[in-house]
């Protein structure tokens, strides 16, 4: 088969993205069934996103950032450039419990609450 014909094999980043959807998704409270029901596919085929077994077209990349609330931008933070550094937001964007507090936070309207919050956090940080 020559390279003009073979299939598209996934990439790192396509299972780097799948597994931001995944915790986007998990942050949300929507299982497969759910996001795949919103998007019109099977949850399986969800399960394949998320793993990274298929790649994700930019129109249902966009579907996905749409049902999930956030821009598609999202899913293509650049990566870090390595060292001694802290970790990037890659790595804190895969964790469902900061999903869920970042997209909790920016829930909040108001901008003296949200100050508040943030305040409230950085304290707890400290402890």
């Amino acid at each position: 088969m020559t390279m003009a014909n073979s299939p598209k094999l996934t990439t790192d980043a396509d299972r780097t993205i799948g597994g931001l959807v995944a915790s986007l998704r998990k942050a949300q409270g929507l299982s497969q069934t759910a996001l795949g029901h919103a998007l019109g596919v099977s949850f399986q085929q969800v399960q394949k996103y998320e793993k990274g077994r298929n790649r994700i077209g930019a129109g249902r990349l966009q579907a996905i950032a749409d049902v999930l609330h956030v821009p598609v931008e999202t899913f293509f933070v650049a990566p870090s450039s390595g060292g001694d550094e802290e970790p990037g937001a890659r790595t804190f964007l895969e964790d469902p419990q900061v999903m869920e507090l970042v997209l909790a936070f920016t829930g909040i309207d108001d901008a003296t609450t949200r100050a508040s919050v943030l305040s409230i956090v950085k304290m707890a940080a400290t402890l």
